[in-house]
């Protein structure tokens, strides 16, 4: 019997079962298909991201960025610039991370399978079954425990009758190949209750995005975006973000970590250092052995990302406001920041002050 079964080896899933192969645990993990692929996620990250990757920087680094662009409208209108004098994030290749990271999770001993489906999932008093659909047939596998890391429709969720996000907002990403080596991302407040995005990637090209509610026109949407900026899109991907954790993401013997237990910022829908930051929570307070210990974890990565999670909820509220008190709002911050792009507590934080003051 393995220790934990992980499905899905995103971030949070490759993070979760390094770590936990690290204590030593006996960690069996599947990917529905190749690590990384197809892409459903943009690629700009806070710098903190390093800390996870082990000297990959040189690897996947393709931008830096020191500022954003808020605009109320489309390319041209008026912009609202909020930066710092230094680098404040990065654009990375969102697929080249996914890899890297299931590669350490093998390399301390982790069992990472690729092609390997699973389709049923039941859990008992005593451990779960999990069943795979794999190149060589269906096989079934016990463990004391499953992680369920596979993602905003997950499986295990479902199969387990956990509780759902609060929201599934519908993104789509598209890729103009023309170099762009700018400093500054593009947002734009011209979509409900999101917004959509220009990212320069360096000479990977440059990133386009939005996220829209259930049941409007995402595609329509983008189209529209990308015209008003003339790019020449040849690639595009799309994909559920999950917003709003439930209030369990725990059962008898299984635990959801990442876009499963949207674990996300409610104002951007980025979840890869949240998802890996419960990895970590998860991979510490969760004993195999012991069921009381899924407690620990529920309450372990509630207290560090709540305040933070909150607080995203309030950033995203201003999307929805009239435009006349977004430009006023805007006008009245722009210009230098002290603000952590993962962190919106930093808001009150000692540097944000001082940004503040420093415009006096």
């Amino acid at each position: 019997m393995h220790d934990v079964v992980v499905v899905g080896v995103g971030p949070a899933g490759a993070r979760y079962a390094r770590r936990a192969a690290q204590q030593g645990y006996d960690v069996l993990a599947f990917e529905q298909g190749t690590v990384g692929e197809p892409l459903a996620c943009s690629g700009h990250v806070s710098t903190d991201v390093w800390a996870y990757t082990d000297d990959a920087r040189d690897e996947l680094l393709q931008n830096e960025v020191s500022g954003a662009r808020f605009h109320t409208d489309g390319p041209g209108s008026d912009a609202h610039p909020f930066y710092k004098d230094e680098v404040i994030s990065n654009v990375i290749d969102r697929v080249g991370l996914d890899r890297h990271l299931a590669e350490l999770a093998r390399e301390d001993g982790a069992d990472v399978r690729e092609e390997h489906t699973v389709v049923d999932v039941e859990e008992d008093r005593d451990g779960v079954t999990v069943e795979v659909r794999g190149p060589d047939g269906v096989e079934t596998h016990r463990a004391k425990m499953v992680a369920g890391c596979d993602g905003p429709k997950s499986r295990v969720r479902r199969e387990l009758g956990l509780p759902e996000p609060d929201e599934l907002l519908h993104g789509v990403l598209g890729f103009d190949e023309a170099a762009d080596h700018g400093d500054f991302v593009d947002v734009h407040l011209t979509v409900p209750r999101f917004f959509a995005w220009r990212i320069p990637r360096g000479e990977a090209g440059v990133e386009y995005g939005l996220a829209v509610p259930p049941g409007d026109d995402a595609r329509g949407r983008f189209e529209a975006f990308t015209e008003e900026y003339d790019a020449d899109v040849t690639r595009r991907c799309s994909g559920l973000i999950p917003i709003g954790p439930p209030k369990r993401v725990t059962g008898r013997r299984s635990f959801l970590v990442g876009d499963a237990a949207a674990q996300t910022k409610p104002f951007t829908g980025g979840g890869i250092l949240y998802g890996m930051t419960a990895a970590d929570h998860a991979a510490r307070e969760i004993d195999p052995e012991d069921p009381a210990t899924l407690g620990d974890y529920e309450r372990a990565w509630r207290e560090d990302l709540r305040r933070d999670i909150r607080l995203g909820h309030a950033v995203r509220a201003g999307y929805s406001v009239p435009k006349v008190v977004q430009k006023a709002g805007m006008k009245a911050f722009e210009g230098e920041i002290g603000v952590h792009m993962d962190r919106p507590s930093t808001l009150f934080s000692r540097e944000q002050l001082k940004a503040l003051l420093s415009r006096s």
